[in-house]
């Protein structure tokens, strides 16, 4: 596997690049920021990154989403000191392969990275469940249909399952077609879906009609 390293500090990524290329993998590249890091990234086209969070001239997250951009075949691990919930969640929502502290043993890392090889994602156990934790309280907190829209798009989504074209529901509201043709596009990219009739099934689903 060849493999980029980029870290701000230059002691411990020739550390970490020593123990890789001793367990047999090939080093392509070492960098100090997260601007350089994406230009190595896709120049060198290496298998894997293994990039620090808090770098000078890009953030190691904006790197990352950079590079997943671009060459999204190439996998990059986060390897950090960062230990909060939101970082993690951060780099995997981004496209991160595995998220690993810098108190790992030797052992333990190299275990991970033999563990990308086989197709899994570089995680342990603790921040496997740090992850679910984060996601399912990230989800519970994202609004419900009903919350995402106004009373007055509500008020014309029942008009529209009721099978009112344009016209009839702006007299209704007393407001131009126009209006009614803004809202409309409104509830329909806050409810994700493309036309009329996928914003009334998801309005009922959602039970938003009843009453």
């Amino acid at each position: 596997m060849r493999v980029l390293v980029a870290d701000d500090h230059s002691l411990f990524r020739d550390g970490v690049a020593s123990l890789i290329e001793a367990a047999g993998f090939k080093v392509v590249g070492q960098v100090g920021d997260g601007q350089a890091a994406v230009e190595a990234a896709l120049r060198l086209r290496p298998d894997l990154v293994l990039m620090d969070i808090s770098m000078p001239q890009m953030s190691g997250l904006e790197a990352l989403r950079q590079i997943k951009a671009q060459a999204p075949e190439i996998q990059v691990v986060m390897l950090t000191v960062s230990d909060d919930d939101a970082s993690l969640l951060q780099a995997i929502q981004s496209g991160a392969r595995g998220y690993l502290l810098k108190n790992l043993s030797a052992e333990e890392f190299l275990d991970m990275l033999a563990g990308l090889q086989r197709g899994e994602a570089a995680l342990t156990r603790q921040m496997t469940a740090r992850l679910l934790n984060g996601l399912a309280k990230q989800s519970r907190q994202q609004p419900g249909p009903a919350e995402r829209l106004t009373p007055r798009e509500m008020e014309l989504l029942r008009l529209v399952a009721e099978g009112l074209p344009n016209k009839a529901i702006a007299q209704r509201l007393s407001v131009s077609e126009n209006t009614v043709k803004y809202h409309m596009k409104n509830i329909l990219q806050k409810l994700g879906v493309r036309n009329r009739a996928e914003a009334i099934a998801q309005a009922l689903r959602a039970g938003l009609l009843e009453g």
